[in-house]
């Protein structure tokens, strides 16, 4: 098995052993990714939708750097710390995944930082 880490330009050091994501046999794992600036800081603090628009952007950074597209993702773990947060999370989510959804599954819990509404984790299966 051939294995690759993936890390676009101008990504943060992450809080923990870990890159933003692993290629292995065409098959991309994006880490749990938080609304986070380079300097690990909460964006938008208090805004799921726009928490999620950064998450997903920064997942749209590491399948891109990896050679694929959002089209390509096959499958997201979604962590939310609120309920009252789902709809924004899934409207914004609606709109990176407009045509074949990829399959998923969404859970409350507490985030790393109190102030993190979303996290979200992906596979791609790329080439």
């Amino acid at each position: 098995m051939s294995k690759k880490s993936i890390i676009p330009a101008g990504t943060g050091k992450p809080l923990a052993p870990y890159v933003p994501g692993s290629m292995a046999d065409n098959v991309l794992y994006v880490s749990g990714t938080l609304p986070f600036d380079s300097e690990n800081n909460v964006v938008h603090v208090g805004d799921a939708a726009a928490q999620t628009r950064h998450v997903l952007e920064t997942i749209k950074g590491v399948v891109e750097e990896a050679g694929g597209t959002m089209d390509d993702v096959t499958f997201n773990t979604i962590l939310i710390t609120d309920w009252d947060n789902y709809a924004a999370v899934n409207e914004v989510y609606a709109s990176y995944f407009p045509g074949e959804k990829p399959a998923r599954y969404c859970i409350q819990c507490g985030l790393v930082k109190p102030d993190a509404l979303v996290e979200i984790a992906s596979f791609a299966h790329i080439g």
